[in-house]
């Protein structure tokens, strides 16, 4: 079956939802979209697993506690499809599309509203580039890169090769877990072209759980890996789903022997609508403690959090300070409490 009917034939509501997996779900404020292929990944793990919890509807998602824009992507918005945080990196939205609606994404808010951030004005974004050239990395985000078409991504991909101050492209993505079977050919090609193109060209997998990588998984996951593309991971600790350090030791192990680099694990967001799935920060801290000693620096991801307001990452655990860190972050010279 290609990706492309897989994904058309997604469970798309509470009816689809409740044909497939036989009970009745809540009705919350936020759309549903699963991949049947993935769903019966979900039937299989059963209610409580770490996989039920990230992608089926909680009533808990209609509490108005938590923030509409969490990381502050809005304060650097600039309306042209870019979002410019960082001095020497954008991240680039093509699309507000993904393969999988997550119960817990910060931008759950922004991507059911269509925000104005996703608006389509590449040309603007092209002029933008062209005009600060202290920019020297695209991060393709979203939604997901990789559920645009081939041509599609190529196009981009080709319009920023053109920019000489831009050198390096990431691609943000959770379609290899949700959706292996597009990573195909004609997407591994593009991708060996980016590599071409750019001093230097990553992807970016989002995987939370180590119970993610099935077996089809691995097997994109090696086909990226056979094929030289550079693969990194990111992950969000999560209530529910992997917040204990013995979840998080087997995923990054799991993801270190499929030649996946653990980048990043994110502290959980104030997201309304998912503070359901959120971690205290001194929780988080204790949780994340064990892994310095327990894991090679090669497979242990820096633990960042995204400070409220648009303030942007800064490391959320410091193992010198440790014991007298509390739920303070400090963040260019400012301390900013966190929940």
């Amino acid at each position: 079956m290609s990706w492309t009917h897989e994904f058309k034939e997604a469970l798309k509501n509470n009816q689809d939802l409740k044909d497939f997996f036989g009970c009745d779900f809540p009705q919350v404020n936020y759309p549903v979209f699963i991949p049947r292929v993935f769903a019966a990944k979900i039937l299989e793990a059963g209610p409580g697993s770490p996989l039920w919890n990230e992608f089926l509807p909680h009533i808990d998602e209609n509490k108005d506690d938590g923030r509409l824009d969490p990381i502050g992507d809005k304060v650097h918005a600039k309306n042209n499809q870019l979002i410019h945080r960082y001095e020497n990196r954008v991240l680039f939205t093509p699309t507000t599309v993904c393969p999988v609606l997550c119960r817990y994404c910060f931008r759950k808010n922004e991507l059911s509203a269509k925000d104005e951030i996703f608006d389509q004005k590449f040309q603007e974004a092209l002029s933008y580039l062209k005009a600060n050239p202290e920019v020297n990395e695209v991060i393709f985000t979203g939604g997901d890169p990789f559920i645009l078409s081939n041509e599609k991504l190529a196009a981009y991909i080709q319009e920023f090769s053109e920019i000489g101050s831009v050198k390096y492209v990431r691609f943000h993505t959770r379609t290899p877990v949700i959706l292996p079977s597009r990573i195909e050919e004609g997407l591994i090609a593009i991708l060996q072209s980016s590599a071409h193109l750019f001093k230097r060209s990553m992807v970016m997998i989002h995987v939370n759980h180590v119970s993610e990588l099935t077996d089809d998984v691995r097997e994109a996951i090696l086909l990226l890996n056979e094929n030289n593309i550079e693969l990194f991971s990111q992950s969000v600790l999560l209530k529910g789903v992997n917040d204990s350090t013995e979840a998080l030791y087997d995923l990054f192990t799991a993801l270190a022997d499929i030649k996946v680099k653990p980048y990043y694990l994110h502290h959980s967001d104030e997201a309304r609508g998912a503070m359901n799935f959120y971690v205290p920060l001194e929780e988080g801290r204790k949780i994340f403690a064990p892994l310095h000693n327990r894991l090679p620096g090669w497979a242990l991801p820096q633990y960042i959090i995204d400070i409220p307001g648009g303030h942007g990452k800064t490391p959320a655990f410091n193992p010198e300070s440790f014991e007298f860190s509390g739920n303070l972050i400090t963040k260019n010279g400012e301390k900013v409490k966190i929940i």
